[in-house]
């Protein structure tokens, strides 16, 4: 199979991405098994992968982040290109907004974090998590078409899969986040230690645990499936916006030594 360099994963609602057809590939990798699949979007060779799996069968805390970045890695992915279902902490971002975010606040538990956990130890620089310069693109691409995106904003990570309380929504917000998801980290971090680069974009479902006690658009399961279904079209046509815009043979900036990426990628168990 030729190799693709970019992927895109798909968050919650996000599950198909191909109109025509589409290789499906079974990878194999020390993590567990992924499978993933392989066509064309917005002209770019691309491997799709759906974070929750078919049907939105895996928790937030299940999702086997190791395995899936490191499949992608092994069929050649340099660009990850994400979409994500946020709550927001703010007023500022209103249910139904775009965002790229740009800053992790990781608040999650027990989830393998890195792919060195054996032998050499590396210690991985994250003040920037995303591509700087892939998220310039994107907002570049995004204001081209039209898009009214935010150009930034921080989300906090939790483990899920229960919302957040109020408490906690408002203790996120005075930590100085605007977002909250669930799915975030450690995906990101991995990414990046194998050098792969990745830009993310948030669609806003609702106000977390409300910002007023009986809030409306306080999170829940239906209320964040309904507008997620609503905002499909948006959400894929802003990706392929992106995904149009990332140039061939771009390269994210490398944090870990490429002997040691290599070693990662040799494992076979």
């Amino acid at each position: 199979m030729t190799s693709t360099e970019l992927a895109v994963i798909g968050g919650s609602g996000l599950v198909r991405l191909f109109d025509g057809p589409a290789e499906r590939v079974d990878v194999h990798t020390p993590y567990g098994s992924v499978t993933a699949t392989v066509g064309e979007f917005a002209g770019r060779r691309t491997a799709f992968l759906p974070r929750h799996g078919d049907g939105h069968t895996v928790a937030p805390h299940l999702i086997a982040y190791r395995a899936n970045i490191w499949a992608l890695a092994s069929l050649g992915v340099r660009v990850i290109l994400s979409s994500s279902a946020v709550g927001s902490l703010t007023p500022d971002l209103p249910p139904g907004t775009l965002a790229l975010t740009d800053q992790i606040i990781d608040r999650t538990t027990g989830r393998a974090s890195t792919f060195f956990d054996r032998g050499e130890v590396h210690h991985l620089p994250a003040a920037d998590p995303f591509d700087p310069a892939l998220h310039v693109l994107a907002l570049e691409a995004l204001r081209a078409a039209g898009e009214d995106v935010r150009p930034s904003a921080t989300v906090v990570v939790i483990d899920g899969p229960r919302f957040a309380t109020r408490a906690e929504s408002r203790w996120h917000a005075a930590m100085g986040g605007e977002l909250v998801n669930m799915t975030m980290a450690p995906e990101v971090f991995l990414a990046s230690e194998l050098g792969l680069g990745t830009v993310n974009l948030a669609f806003v479902t609702d106000m977390d645990a409300g910002i007023d006690s009986g809030d409306p658009d306080a999170a829940s399961q239906s209320l964040v499936f309904e507008r997620l279904a609503a905002a499909q079209p948006r959400i894929v046509a802003a990706l392929a916006t992106i995904a149009g815009a990332i140039p061939p043979g771009h390269r994210a900036p490398q944090h870990i030594p490429a002997d040691a990426i290599a070693t990662v990628l040799g494992r076979t168990s």
